[in-house]
């Protein structure tokens, strides 16, 4: 049936319990995974002559978005290798991750995005928004939630 997974994380707990149960489901059908994390883009806080004792510049964000990128997927990785599924990995920079997580399984040929859900409700997910809820509204590669 499915035979190329996309398994978007953003290192949350909630996000690994998915890409478990992706990569349980994709040995049961004998698909191979991409794991996927769009990073935060680089924005400056600086105001005025004030530079905030934090400062960071582009090439450190760069360096420890990549370190971040690199922990999460292989986390994935790891528990994908245990389990024989193939898996690669895949990382951006994007600041509209839904968007990013589209684009990627487009890119890299996935028939289905395995993602979680915090399942927020009411208010909370007016405010707080959903990337899985923009995923699910916007993509055309079928979205299998996981909550």
């Amino acid at each position: 049936m499915f035979k190329h997974i996309l398994v978007p994380t953003d290192g949350s707990p909630l996000s690994l319990r998915a890409a478990k149960r992706a990569i349980a489901f994709a040995k049961g059908s004998g698909a191979r995974i991409t794991a996927f994390y769009a990073g935060p883009q680089y924005t400056v806080q600086i105001y005025g002559d004030f530079v905030p004792p934090d400062f960071v510049t582009p090439q450190e964000f760069a360096r420890q978005t990549k370190r971040t990128a690199e922990r999460y997927l292989g986390a994935i990785e790891k528990m994908a290798k245990a389990a024989r599924v193939r898996c690669q990995t895949y990382f951006v920079v994007s600041a509209t991750p839904w968007q990013a997580i589209i684009k990627a399984a487009r890119a890299k040929k996935c028939d289905l995005i395995f993602m979680a859900s915090h399942g927020r409700r009411g208010l909370s997910s007016l405010l707080l928004g959903s990337e899985t809820q923009r995923v699910l509204t916007h993509s055309k590669v079928p979205v299998l939630v996981h909550r």
